[in-house]
């Protein structure tokens, strides 16, 4: 399989994966006119859409790729079944898309029906987990953006995390004035700066990266704990989290 990435909108990312046989599959088209020249450029034959969640930058090319497409299946949670989704999933089931199994987790938090997909290596998160950061939360608590955060951190380390945004200058920044001590997220502070200012993409990231430089996955950790506020230790790690967030979304 064979990993794309489609800028489209402001920030966005819509992401693909096709085979040597020419099919592929679409996750959160946003808008459908970039991943039509890449079909039409590619002559590739898309056989589904993965949608995460029902805000429009994930869901607004849908209708348009199926008017095109007749027969696509669009798999989606309940909440995107307004916008275009025909098969509905939830946490825990498994699909089958190109030949490849894929397993559905629940992770909500920026949205309350937000889902991820996993196939091995890929990881296609939407807006839950950002490098270096974590999405903005809409519907959900930071307890359920917590614990979603720990079901993606359960995925192998040379899983590939498949961002829908290039939030990591942002983010790496907002880590690197938290934690400025922090060799590991300096380090990786100046190489994005750096792809950034060649308008270079900066995803997919590998979780064993996001493990070391993401400070939304360094909840348990006392230093970090100590750096925004926290005298002892938290009764809950997920309040560490939530604190976090606060000091991202007034950053």
């Amino acid at each position: 399989m064979n990993l794309t990435s489609i800028p489209a909108l402001q920030d966005n990312y819509i992401w693909t994966l096709n085979d040597d046989a020419g099919r592929c599959l679409i996750v959160d088209p946003g808008e459908a006119l970039p991943v039509l020249s890449l079909l039409e450029k590619n002559q590739w034959q898309p056989e589904a859409i993965l949608l995460t969640h029902h805000h429009h930058d994930h869901v607004g090319g849908v209708a348009e790729l199926c008017d095109r497409f007749p027969g696509l299946t669009v798999y989606g949670p309940e909440e995107t079944r307004g916008k275009g989704t025909n098969f509905i999933v939830a946490d825990g089931d498994d699909i089958t898309v190109l030949g490849n199994k894929f397993t559905v987790f629940s992770t909500p938090g920026h949205t309350l029906g937000h889902v991820s997909y996993f196939s091995f290596p890929y990881l296609f998160c939407g807006d839950t987990m950002f490098s270096g950061g974590c999405g903005r939360l809409f519907e959900g608590t930071p307890k359920q953006m917590f614990e979603s955060f720990q079901v993606i951190n359960a995925l192998p380390a040379d899983t590939l995390v498949c961002c829908a945004h290039e939030y990591t200058l942002s983010n790496l920044t907002f880590a690197h004035t938290i934690d400025p001590d922090n060799a590991e997220i300096t380090q990786y502070y100046h190489k994005i700066r750096e792809l950034r200012a060649k308008n270079q993409i900066t995803l997919p990231t590998k979780l064993e990266l996001e493990r070391k430089i993401n400070v939304f996955l360094r909840t348990q950790d006392t230093e970090l704990q100590k750096l925004i506020g926290f005298e002892t230790s938290p009764q809950h790690e997920w309040q560490v989290f939530a604190t976090l967030r606060e000091k991202k979304d007034t950053f």
